[in-house]
């Protein structure tokens, strides 16, 4: 895999960059003449809509090295750290990677132990999209006004899916329906008592029915018959929204699902992933969430540069809430779409709060050394490594840094935004990567431990500080 760039202080790479091999070079298929978004891999499979389960993803062997043993288990810690070093994954590996960065497949299952538990989740499924409909069979469909000639075309590729999906079952041997059926009895008894509040749900379902069709159609994944996507996105957000009341739907949900989806191109893979992605991060969606996320922006902010901070921490402009959207769906307008799913799963792999963790050790061994070489002398007590501080929260700090004089220069909120609109798509991934990595560098270096005596530079700080990036 072959590796560019080249960071900006003198520790070694945390981040190492892809050359872009897998994106789509040349060609122009999409509506009005535009390049499609999208890999080559991508385009290959535009033309169907997503099966519901992918039979073949249990059995998808992960070739990184010593990321995967011989029965097909995964080493969790090499996995992310392996994605962080190397700036994500090619896209051929990107769908059974996620399948166990996201936890839809514990790291600890094996390959023969997969089918099984895939079964187990489709017909979970499959009896949870039931449930919702038989109590709202009007919500069934989407409901069309006509006016819409791609959604009409969306509507008839996925009840052709639909029916080609019933004749498969049809094939079936008298032992897999055995199976499908005790394990659809399991399910039943599961979420026989699940009750949902049916106002709260019609409502959620009426977002979503604006929303879906509102996804980025240009991406290749919902061109010609991929259009049906759009109706599998949408069934998979309501029995979301179904069976998780506490957070139901809210705006860009839809975005964030349509990654999934496009990357296991598979409704029960996607419906598994999505909801595991959702038990950590379903509180962003959420005003607290949300609220707290920005303020510790605001807090890093404050750490790097004192005077943007001050210009944009105001009355007019409170708690950097420009900066929503980037955080809300992880710059996914902001970067070429290739590269804004590769900062995705740079971010989802939390390597970076890993090493703030060994940070805060290393830093104690530090103090340690110090306590014994320094005596008698007084120690000023260093700031504490803030652990909030999570890589994306750096690359937005980046992004901000980067732009800075444009930044100092407006004068109002209307200003700011018409600003950070004008950034979608125009952002080098490599460079910002390089950037919050030099930014994460330097706020761990003010950290250091100022010792005077040390045995050997092993003991040093910072020397442990580049190891954790080696």
């Amino acid at each position: 895999m072959a590796c560019t760039g080249q960071t900006a202080v003198p520790s070694p790479r945390s981040v190492c960059r892809l050359d872009g091999r897998g994106k789509l070079c040349s060609g122009s298929n999409g509506r009005d003449g535009r390049r499609p978004n999208g890999t080559l891999e991508q385009l290959v499979r535009e033309s169907r809509v997503a099966p519901v389960s992918c039979g073949a993803s249990p059995c998808a062997s992960i070739q990184l090295p010593g990321v995967m043993d011989s029965e097909g288990r995964v080493d969790e810690s090499r996995l992310r750290m392996h994605i962080f070093k190397n700036g994500g994954v090619s896209p051929a590996e990107r769908g059974p990677v996620w399948r166990f960065l996201f936890g839809m497949y514990p790291c600890s299952s094996t390959a023969l132990e997969r089918p099984l538990l895939l079964e187990q989740m489709t017909v979970r499924y499959e009896v949870m999209k039931r449930k919702w409909q038989q109590l709202l069979p009007g919500a069934i469909r989407l409901r069309l006004n006509g006016t819409d000639a791609e959604l009409v075309a969306a509507v008839q590729y996925f009840e052709q899916r639909q029916e080609r999906e019933r004749e498969q079952q049809q094939y079936q041997s008298e032992e897999v329906r055995e199976t499908m059926s005790f394990l659809e009895l399991q399910a039943q008894v599961l979420f026989e008592r699940v009750t949902f509040d049916l106002e709260e749900l019609q409502e959620a379902i009426r977002i979503i029915d604006k929303d879906v069709p509102r996804t980025d159609r240009d991406l290749a994944y919902y061109m010609n018959e991929g259009l049906g996507n759009l109706l599998v996105l949408r069934d998979i957000l309501i029995t979301y929204a179904a069976f998780h009341p506490e957070v139901s739907y809210a705006q860009g949900m839809n975005d964030l699902c349509s990654r999934f989806l496009e990357v296991l191109d598979s409704e029960v893979d996607t419906y598994w992933s999505f909801s595991c992605y959702m038990e950590k991060f379903s509180k962003d969606f959420q005003a607290d969430g949300l609220h707290r996320k920005i303020e510790l922006e605001a807090a890093l902010l404050k750490e790097l540069d004192p005077q943007l901070h001050a210009h944009l921490v105001t009355d007019n402009m409170d708690r950097l809430t420009f900066c929503h959207r980037w955080l809300l769906l992880g710059f996914q307008r902001e970067f070429e779409h290739s590269d804004a799913l590769r900062l995705f799963e740079i971010l989802s792999c939390d390597h970076l709060e890993l090493i703030s963790q060994q940070v805060d050790r290393a830093r104690y061994q530090e103090r340690l050394a110090c306590k014994h070489s320094l005596e008698d002398k007084p120690v000023t007590e260093p700031q504490a490594i803030n652990t909030e501080f999570t890589f994306e929260l750096f690359i937005c700090a980046t992004i901000l840094l980067e732009n800075r004089d444009a930044l100092l220069s407006c004068r109002n909120e209307v200003q700011l935004i018409q600003f950070t609109n004008s950034l979608q798509g125009t952002l080098d991934l490599n460079r910002s990567l390089e950037k919050a990595e030099v930014h994460f560098y330097n706020y761990c270096k003010r950290t250091a431990w100022d010792c005077q005596k040390r045995k050997s530079k092993e003991e040093h700080f910072l020397y442990q500080l580049r190891n954790l990036f080696s």
